[in-house]
């Protein structure tokens, strides 16, 4: 699942790849309109598996971020709106997820997309974050 989810700078939101072309990748948006386009190679593509935040040690994947929350959530969404939360109700969420982020280089707008991101990937049923053998691994350090 983690290598298919796309974020595309620019686009809001989240992308499932669908397809790879000569030079672009069909993708389907992660929301209930399901639309597919297709994305050249002058858009920056990023898989959310290749995606870390900064902590005070060493850096976390975002598939464990969303894990962490994920269980401290109760498999829940979010209860609150990414766009309009204020700071500390996104520091709460942030503490939860990831107890301790480096709170110099984390800012709130990484906080608001962690929350989206994690809503969204929750609605659509995508909560396999971690693979078995990463989470046992995590667990025993």
């Amino acid at each position: 699942m983690k290598d298919t989810i796309l974020a595309i700078t620019g686009r809001p939101g989240l992308y499932r790849l669908v397809s790879r072309g000569r030079g672009n990748l069909i993708i389907e948006s992660l929301d209930e309109t399901k639309k597919r386009s297709a994305v050249g190679q002058r858009d920056r593509v990023t898989s959310l598996n290749d995606v870390t935040m900064y902590t005070d040690d060493e850096d976390v994947t975002l598939m464990q971020v969303f894990k962490n929350l994920y269980d401290a959530l109760e498999g829940k969404i979010a209860d609150i709106n990414p766009k309009k939360a204020s700071e500390s109700e996104l520091i709460g969420y942030m503490e939860k997820a990831l107890p301790n982020y480096d709170r110099e280089r984390v800012h709130f707008s990484d906080m608001r997309k962690l929350v989206q991101w994690y809503n969204i990937l929750v609605s659509e049923g995508k909560i396999d974050f971690v693979e078995t053998e990463e989470a046992e691994a995590s667990e025993g350090e």
